[in-house]
């Protein structure tokens, strides 16, 4: 124990608990919520809708991933429920870079933080912000990103 106290070993051990527990969770969540979509039908429902199209997988995956973090308000969860969903798909474009659709997933999973987003929240508490003040910075930039992210992302798929 060098030195510490049963107590102060105590705290610290609890201390790490909090900050990976939250994480923990929202992941477990958001794996159980990607199933939940698959088993419900809607992974096949989204299949049936985009296999008669013929559509960019870049532009499904980002588009299925701004759709649920529009939706449900978390990045991490739609960026796990757009991997469930999406990869099943991509059977029809084999050849497929898949980094670049990770990247799609991810920047689609980052747009519009809004009222429904921890991360909206604590923006507007960290900074003294209102929550329109919030929506015009915050929302906004996590939008420009997404998108500008969006648009690197199909000019890498260009070269690559």
């Amino acid at each position: 124990n060098r030195g510490r106290s049963m107590d102060q070993i105590n705290d610290t051990l609890v201390s790490s608990i909090k900050i990976i527990a939250m994480m923990l969770l929202i992941i477990g969540g958001g794996g159980a919520f990607k199933q939940v979509l698959i088993d419900s039908g809607v992974g096949q429902y989204i299949s049936t809708l985009v296999s008669g199209m013929d559509i960019n997988p870049i532009l499904m995956a980002w588009g299925v991933a701004a759709f649920l973090r529009i939706c449900l308000g978390s990045a991490t969860v739609a960026a796990i429920s757009t991997a469930g969903l999406v990869i099943p798909l991509l059977a029809v474009h084999p050849n497929t870079n898949l980094a670049l659709i990770t990247l799609a997933t991810g920047a689609g999973s980052c747009i519009c933080s809004h009222v429904n987003d921890a991360s909206f929240w604590m923006i507007k508490d960290f900074f003294g912000l209102t929550t329109k003040e919030t929506l015009l910075s915050w929302t906004l930039m996590s939008t420009l990103l997404s998108i500008s992210g969006l648009i690197f992302i199909l000019l890498a798929s260009l070269v690559l």
